[in-house]
């Protein structure tokens, strides 16, 4: 049996809450660009569980940006989809299903512009929400009466131009614009775009004011995995114990985080599904959510990188599994990263509960996020991620920061490729990595000389942009690691660590 609207009478599972018949009728309140399953399994999924709490009560209009051949999976699902929750939360095990009925229907830009241009039309459409991808928010030279515009900035000058001349430019008719894109100022940078090419199209002053006035444009960041379609065996089988089949249906870990930088009273009042969900954000400032995110969860990730893979772990969640290594994990968060972030915007409750919240997600049985992908152009994240962390250390306290240290050792072992076939390889436990890293080359020509690697990698400003030896006795203490991890191997090295900080501290 297909999910769709007429089959829901049918569904008899206790497992799943459905939804009413009345809130198909609820109106449309939101115009959202994508059909990704990161929106689907964020935003709407917020928007979703508000509507069944009686808060929101509104629905959701997507605009796609191609359009399908043949028959469309939210046409014949009548927009209806399975989340299924799936991971850890304070160590216990979650597993549940959520039938969203957040989606009214789905138009493609590409022949259904009209339509789309229609709905601006509507007087209780209150909110955007994109999800274009990184490149989706950029500089373009689209003309207003493009059938479509070929940019999603093009599209969202359209659309606004189209509601304030319906409207004849009315102040309460704008439209809070959420993009979701993982960009900096994601909607600074989306307005001034949307600025830029109403220049372009001689638009008028009038209209840039009431876009200024009558528009929230609102940053934000957003946090969830959702790794979309479930294993096919594992398909089948949650769509028999639920009683029908689900083209739509997808993952999502039970850890969520939409922050969204707002002052004003006009956007809360827009934004009432945010009262039904603490992941649900507003702030006149997510720069704290951008740095706990960045520091805690990336910065943590590839410090632990190297380590993990020269450990054997493939996964994740493997490596968690093995006591030592999610001790050092622990101890990276929570000894170093989490005490060099603290300052007057993080407090120590921020870093414990991000922190608490992130061994969770790492530790999640039901994804499979592998090593060798989170070493992708590994100098550049180190750099981005880790880089500021080190000063904010040594601003406190002048003894190098140990878990990093080993961390970074470990990530320069790897670094020591062979070339092989005009690609720099690294040979670990029987399987050879492809190393993906823009400066391979120089960290390999750096090897070629064991004893002055740590050093000359340190020292180098094209890597990190400045000069960590610098540091009081850090290059020492990545020696001392690199040394260790070559004598007794990293696990080892690790236990030496987590042993030592126990009867020090």
């Amino acid at each position: 049996m297909l999910l769709s609207k007429e089959n829901l009478k049918k569904i008899t599972s206790s497992e799943i809450e459905l939804p009413t018949a009345e809130s198909f009728a609820l109106p449309e309140r939101i115009i959202q660009f994508g059909t990704g399953v990161l929106l689907r399994g964020l935003p709407d999924y917020y928007v979703d569980k508000a509507n069944k709490r009686g808060v929101f009560n509104g629905r959701i209009l997507v605009v796609k940006s191609t359009a399908s051949a043949g028959a469309d999976a939210f046409d014949e699902q009548d927009g209806l989809y399975t989340i299924c929750i799936k991971g850890l939360k304070e160590g216990a095990e979650i597993v549940s299903y959520s039938l969203n009925n957040a989606i009214s229907r789905v138009l493609a830009a590409s022949s259904d512009w009209e339509q789309i241009l229609a709905a601006a039309s509507n007087p209780d459409l209150t909110i955007v929400i994109s999800n274009t991808t990184e490149v989706g928010i950029v500089s373009s030279s689209d003309k207003l009466h493009d059938q479509p515009p070929a940019s999603f900035p093009g599209k969202l000058l359209a659309f606004l131009y189209a509601r304030y001349q319906y409207f004849d430019g009315a102040a309460d008719k704008g439209l809070v614009i959420l993009p979701t894109e993982l960009i900096t100022d994601n909607a600074k940078k989306l307005k001034a775009i949307i600025h830029s090419l109403a220049d372009e199209n001689n638009l008028g002053e009038d209209f840039k004011n009431w876009i200024d006035s009558a528009n929230d444009f609102c940053n934000t960041l957003v946090d969830r995995i959702v790794p979309g379609k479930l294993p096919a065996a594992e398909q089948a089988e949650t769509e028999a114990s639920l009683g029908y089949q689900d083209a739509l249906m997808i993952m999502a870990e039970p850890f969520s985080l939409w922050a969204i930088e707002t002052d004003s009273a006009r956007v809360r009042e827009r934004l009432s599904f945010s009262a039904v969900d603490s992941g649900v954000v507003l702030v006149p400032s997510i720069d704290k959510f951008k740095e706990l995110k960045l520091r805690l969860l990336n910065g943590t990730h590839t410090l632990s990188c190297a380590a993990a893979l020269w450990s054997g772990f493939v996964s994740v969640k493997e490596a968690m599994n093995h006591t030592q290594f999610n001790q050092f994990v622990r101890g990276l968060m929570q000894k170093e990263i989490g005490q060099a972030m603290l300052d007057r915007s993080i407090e120590q409750q921020d870093v414990d509960t991000f922190s608490n919240s992130v061994i969770d997600r790492f530790s999640n049985p039901f994804l499979e996020h592998r090593w060798a992908n989170i070493a992708l152009n590994y100098t550049s994240k180190i750099s981005l991620r880790n880089i500021a962390l080190l000063d904010k250390w040594y601003a406190k306290k002048q003894e190098p920061p140990r878990y990093i240290a080993l961390g970074f050792a470990a990530y320069l072992k790897l670094m020591n490729s062979t070339l092989q076939d005009d690609k720099f390889v690294q040979n670990q436990h029987g399987e050879t990595l492809t190393l993906q890293d823009e400066f391979v080359p120089i960290l390999h020509n750096y090897w070629k000389d064991p004893s002055t690697v740590v050093r000359n990698v340190l020292s180098d400003g094209r890597l990190w942009g400045e000069d960590l030896s610098l540091f009081p006795d850090f290059e020492t203490s990545v020696q001392h690691y690199l040394d260790q991890i070559n004598e007794v191997g990293v696990l080892n090295a690790i236990e030496k660590l987590n042993v030592s900080w126990q009867v020090e501290y």
